[in-house]
């Protein structure tokens, strides 16, 4: 789902609609006004009922607002960034950078939004007897959305994901058993069985003239199944980024050189692209400096060109950074091996074979960073690794196989195919605790991990 235009900020928090709200704003609008038409036909004239059913639509989606507000708000509380709030078709979504770290926590923010609507419920139900003496159209309104709110709490709290009382069960079954996992998959059970029965309701109540209500039930259900779905997908993901390791899918995207080859052979190699090696001194604006045609060096065409690792007898001894030939007069070219040119392997960005696919994607998530070194047992290069493989491998263990041409211009973009959002997979696994940074990576530093939902 796309974010929508932002209307407003509420405590940092971005509001934003998304396009479909409008249809389900007509679509309530016009409910409303068929309702009034019953009651206050003789209070109001034509144009003023759909005036009022639209206010009273309007103050649903306010109402819908508060509720994600409530939800917001108790996660800032506990420290975690709330990055939007969305109202679309179904409603309204909060989208969070990470989820609570504890149970207790996750358990506060899932109440928090049912618990909200429910207070507007009782409110405005108590305001509907002194409010109709003052105005039958108002006490009517008031009627409406108090009724609305205590359905929306009381429907939000249904245990199955992706509802409020899906997370509420995800955080009991959490508490109780210790593992988050665990509670993710009850919760998200409950929510599929919670979508079949609304299929199964909204298919009857079609069949016997339910109409609206009827095809509301199975868009429902259909929304439901397919979080379900998306969340089943997520945790196979999870558990394929723990079970495969480097070395099942690493690739070879690197060349040897002897350290005695000259800089003239080097510039005989297949077009490369200088500036490709993670650490390298150079200034970029100098390099792309048009010169004269005697001491210019052969064109760069591939940004993600093979890497150039250097040996001397035997020994690993480094890497050379082709952009060498456009900092050196042509005349040296001769003369000069890329022995002499070297920058250490420590420079490249590495990862031990034996260790598993999250780690990889959490190192590729950092700044310029196209691929990883893998090395072996002795600590010496045994392969590489870059995005589109690792995509590759993780799809294929949860059965999904993606054309041909998505895996090629994923290569070429060196990106994830269909913006798999694997970095940000790894990062809820890290926040959750599933998963636990080595010493050496968390020395670095990692980024807090983002989810989304409340």
């Amino acid at each position: 789902m796309g974010e929508g235009w932002q209307l407003f900020r509420v405590r940092g928090i971005p509001l934003r609609i998304h396009p479909t709200w409008f249809l389900i704003l007509l679509a309530a609008t016009m409910a409303f006004e068929r309702q009034y038409r019953l009651t206050l036909a003789t209070t109001l004239p034509e144009g003023g009922l759909w005036l009022v059913a639209l206010a009273t639509a309007l103050l649903l989606f306010v109402s819908v607002l508060l509720h994600e507000l409530g939800h917001a708000l108790v996660a800032l509380s506990q420290g975690v960034k709330v990055r939007s709030i969305t109202l679309f078709l179904l409603g309204g979504v909060a989208s969070v950078e990470r989820e609570c770290p504890t149970a207790l926590g996750a358990l506060a923010v899932a109440l928090a939004g049912p618990l909200v609507s429910l207070a507007l419920a009782v409110a405005l139900l108590a305001a509907v007897h002194p409010a109709a003496h003052q105005s039958v159209v108002l006490g009517e309104m008031l009627t409406q959305l108090g009724v609305l709110n205590l359905v929306l709490a009381l429907f939000n709290l249904l245990p199955g994901l992706p509802l409020d009382g899906g997370l509420v069960v995800k955080a009991l079954v959490w508490q109780v058993t210790g593992s988050r996992r665990r509670g993710l998959v009850v919760a998200n059970g409950c929510g599929r069985f919670l979508s079949f029965l609304a299929l199964g309701l909204g298919s009857v109540l079609l069949l016997r003239g339910g109409g609206l209500s009827g095809a509301w039930l199975m868009l429902l259900g259909w929304f439901g199944l397919g979080a379900a779905r998306n969340q089943s997908q997520v945790l196979q993901v999870q558990q394929a980024l723990r079970d495969i390791r480097v070395k099942d899918v690493s690739r070879r995207r690197f060349r040897v050189l002897e350290a005695s080859t000259t800089l003239r052979q080097l510039s005989r190699l297949e077009p490369i692209t200088p500036g490709s090696i993670p650490g390298a001194s150079r200034d970029a604006a100098r390099a792309a400096e048009p010169r004269p045609a005697a001491s210019r060096a052969p064109a760069s065409v591939d940004p993600l060109a093979d890497w150039l690792l250097v040996c001397d007898q035997g020994r690993w001894r480094g890497v050379i950074d082709p952009s060498i030939l456009q900092e050196l007069a042509v005349q040296r070219w001769d003369s000069e091996v890329v022995g002499d040119h070297l920058h250490p392997l420590g420079d490249l960005p590495s990862i031990a074979e034996s260790a598993p696919l999250w780690q990889a994607v959490l190192q590729m998530d950092q700044p310029n960073c196209p691929r990883l070194l893998v090395l072996g047992p002795a600590g010496l290069p045994s392969g590489t690794l870059e995005r589109p493989e690792v995509a590759e491998a993780v799809l294929k263990r949860i059965g999904l196989r993606l054309p041909s041409q998505l895996l090629t211009t994923a290569r070429e973009q060196n990106g994830y195919p269909l913006g798999l959002a694997l970095a940000q997979v790894v990062r809820s696994m890290l926040a959750a605790g599933e998963v636990k940074l080595p010493d050496a990576l968390a020395a670095e530093g990692s980024p807090p991990a983002p989810t989304s939902g409340a």
